[in-house]
């Protein structure tokens, strides 16, 4: 059975825009659904929120930036993901774990089995049965950040200012748990036409919920 859905990626792959895409195609379904995106999705998760990525790139420590996320996503899980999933609604996220293993671990080099005991920690043990992510040359990704922050009354750009090489590490680091977990991750490419990707998630999600005995 299907509940608990991550969408992953790196800073400009197309995230917010899938998920509301694939928020559409599940209410045509008729699917009951809750999306919904790490960090700030808490009252609390707000502040947090602030100080991750609206502040400056040496504002914050590592270890810092750290805490702040599983902070988050401690009170997300309590105050949002876990009581959906009693309710028995599909949980869609914009982040999760793995973002926590491919920034902090890949991109900033800590120790990736420590951020995993973490997690479930902060999770308290609720995992995504799949997680989809979005994959795209990092130059490609930054162009379309850039030109969000545009657009952006509050720059949210502290990821953002980490420059290529830092997003290039990120990106390794998805694929590479991508590897680790076939079962769970499916890489989807977010370069090419919006139609083409979101028709690739729809068809995953479906897939997946089907096999699962929900039907879609």
């Amino acid at each position: 059975m299907l509940r608990f859905v991550t969408i992953e990626g790196g800073d400009g792959s197309g995230k917010t825009r899938h998920i509301r895409l694939l928020g559409e195609y599940l209410d045509s379904r008729e699917v009951p659904r809750l999306m919904t995106r790490e960090p700030g999705d808490t009252p609390l998760g707000l502040e947090l929120r602030r100080a991750l990525v609206e502040s400056g790139p040496e504002s914050l420590s590592d270890e810092t930036e750290l805490f702040l996320m599983l902070a988050d996503r401690a009170q997300h899980v309590r105050e949002v993901v876990r009581p959906a999933l009693e309710q028995g609604k599909l949980v869609v996220s914009d982040r999760f774990a793995d973002s926590t293993l491919a920034y902090q671990g890949y991109g900033r080099g800590m120790d990736v089995a420590l951020l995993r005991q973490l997690n479930l920690m902060a999770t308290g043990g609720i995992m995504p049965e799949l997680t989809i992510i979005l994959d795209c040359a990092v130059e490609v990704a930054l162009t379309r950040a850039a030109e969000r922050l545009d657009r952006q009354a509050v720059k949210e750009d502290r990821f953002e200012a980490e420059g290529v090489a830092f997003q290039r590490r990120v990106r390794e680091g998805f694929l590479e748990l991508a590897v680790a977990e076939p079962s769970r991750c499916v890489v989807v490419r977010s370069d090419g036409p919006v139609r083409n990707t979101q028709e690739q998630i729809r068809g995953i999600v479906a897939e997946r919920m089907s096999a699962g005995g929900d039907g879609i």
